[in-house]
This record gives structure tokens, sequence and C-alpha cells, in this order.
């Protein structure tokens, strides 16, 4: 026969055996802590309201007190306080009037002063706009570009009887000698080497000048650009190689070197003016034309009436201004009678 499971063993001994310390002591000493101080913190409030209630009518009882110690004082001291405010503000108010009696004529002359200013100013516009437009009704564009053309032309003219190269003889002695200058030799006018070909182009190029300022012809001043192109070759190609040679002084001299005058430069300064009036003057902008500068711009008028299949049109000048309706309606009535 199988025998059944024994039970738990039974201990014979008669200790009972040792518990291990539970942890939910320690967690009810730890929770408590806070909740003393919560009943500490209560009870001071408690005692420090019952303080307060009790020291409060002694307060008021003593501010009270105060008050009426206090109130007579603080009462002459503003009235006092008053009274010197408004003996201030008398005092300053004297004062400013005695000062405004005193700066009121400078004040006056300043004004007047600075108002003579502002006229004078206005009427020195006034002025500079009146003569800037009478000056810019005389010097129109076209004129101004003639204007530049002759003076170019005028400039090349006489810079053809001022030196434009020299030699200088032994200027390597004079190197180290800043304030002494080498002598010069071979001194020639601008218009000897091309036999002053440039002068009768600078009088055709100022003649051009005012036709063209007459006229009112573009081409002109194609033509005044190709007589600077001329002038500028002639320069380059002729007066630069012969105003740079020294061939005809170096078997005279040592240490020759050639440099160029103002005269040089005045012809290229001239030059380039003439160039750019042609320019201008091919490229610019026409004036009005001659009945407008007379007697201003016409009137529109109408000049015929044709009649349509669909509809009937208005014509009017070049200016393509509208007729009035009068002008529309005896139009319209003369083509029906007709």
């Amino acid at each position: 026969m199988k025998k059944a499971l024994a039970g738990p063993a039974k201990r014979s001994a008669k200790k009972k055996p040792k518990r291990r310390a539970m942890i939910a002591a320690a967690r009810r000493r730890i929770g408590a802590a806070p909740r003393a101080a919560m009943q500490l913190t209560r009870r001071a409030d408690h005692a420090a309201n019952r303080l307060l209630e009790r020291a409060w009518p002694l307060l008021v009882r003593a501010s009270r007190a105060v008050r009426s110690i206090a109130a007579p004082p603080l009462r002459r001291g503003m009235r006092v306080a008053r009274s010197a405010g408004r003996r201030v503000q008398a005092a300053e108010r004297r004062l400013l009037r005695w000062i405004g009696r005193r700066l009121r004529p400078i004040a006056v002359l300043l004004f007047r002063l600075l108002s003579g200013l502002e006229k004078g100013i206005r009427r020195s516009l006034a002025a500079a706009v009146r003569a800037a437009d009478r000056a810019s009704a005389v010097l129109t564009p076209r004129r101004a570009i003639c204007a530049v053309i002759v003076a170019s032309a005028a400039c090349l003219a006489v810079s053809q009887f001022v030196d434009y190269r020299a030699v200088e003889v032994g200027q390597p002695g004079y190197a180290d000698l800043p304030g002494a200058t080498p002598p010069t030799v071979g001194m020639e006018h601008a218009g000897q080497p091309h036999l002053y070909l440039l002068l009768p182009v600078a009088l055709l190029a100022a003649a051009l000048a005012g036709l063209a300022l007459r006229t009112e012809k573009r081409q002109l001043g194609r033509v005044v650009f190709g007589l600077g192109l001329l002038s500028l070759a002639v320069i380059l190609l002729v007066d630069l190689p012969a105003g740079l040679d020294t061939s005809s002084q170096a078997w005279q001299f040592s240490g020759t070197s050639a440099v160029l005058n103002n005269g040089f430069y005045a012809e290229l300064a001239s030059t380039a003016g003439l160039m750019l009036g042609g320019l201008l003057l091919a490229r610019g902008p026409r004036s009005a034309p001659a009945h407008r500068r007379q007697h201003g711009p016409r009137r529109p008028r109408l000049t015929r009436l044709v009649r349509s299949r669909r509809r009937r049109r208005w014509f009017t000048n070049s200016r393509g201004d509208a007729p009035s309706k009068q002008a529309d309606e005896d139009l319209r009535r003369s083509a029906l009678r007709a």
C-alpha cells in the first residue's frame, strides 16, 4: 500500500523563531514628521492671531492718540508750505515777466532778421529761377554744342602758334640737381611740322558750327567730327614723331632728349573737343521749328469730312485733337443738307 504524503515537519523545540524587522515601522516614523510640523505651524499661527487680536485695540488707540497730537502741526506745516509755494510762484511770475520785457526787443529784432533773411532767400531763388529760364531760352543745347565747337576750333587755331616741343641738352648732368633745369634748344611751334594745316581746319570747323546753328542740319556735325578725326591723325602721325626726333641736335650736343610742351597737349584737347562737339551735334536733339518758336503751337482744326458706308469719321490735323461738339454738329448738318 502507498503511504500518504508527509506534512510539514513539526519542530520539537519550545523556542519560537526570530522574526525579521519590518519596514512599516520606519515608514510610519518618516510620515509622522510632516504632520508634526504642520501641527506646530498651526499652533504658532493661532497664537500669533490671538496676540494680534488682543493688540489691535491698543494699536488703534495709539494711532488715534498720535493723530490727535500730530494733526495740528501737520496742518500748520501744510498751510505754511502752501503759502510759501504761492509766494514762490508769484516771484517766478514776476521774474519771468521782467525777463520777458527785457528780452522782447531782442526777440523781435531776431525774428525780423529771420523774416528778412527768408524774404531775401525767396527773392534770390525767384531771381535764380527767372535767370535759369531766360538762360535756358537763350542757351539751348544746340547752341551750347556749337559754342563748344567754336571754342575748340579757336583753341586749335591758337595752339598752332605755341611751342609744342623742345630739346633738352645735357640732361644726365642735371639728374642729381632738383633745383636746376637743363637748357633747351630747337623750340618749334605746333604748326611748323604740318605747315599750319590745322589752322584752316579750325576755321572751317567754326564756320560749320555757325552754319549748323542756323540751318539745324545734322550732317554738319558729321563733317565737324571728320575734321576733328583728321586733326587727330595729323597730330599723332606728323607732330608726335617730329616732336620726339632729336637727330638734328644730337650731332651738335651730347645728352639730348626731346620733350613735348603745352602746345602739343593743347592740340590734343582741341581735337577732342571738336570730335565730341561734332558727335553731339550729329546725334543731339533738334530744336522746335521756326513757326513754333515765334507763334507757339498751332491750334487744331477740322480738315475734312469723310463719309463711309458703316459710319462717319471726323478727321483732324496731324496732332489728332478731336473737334468740339458744336463744330461736329454743324458739319453733320451741312453734310445732311448736301
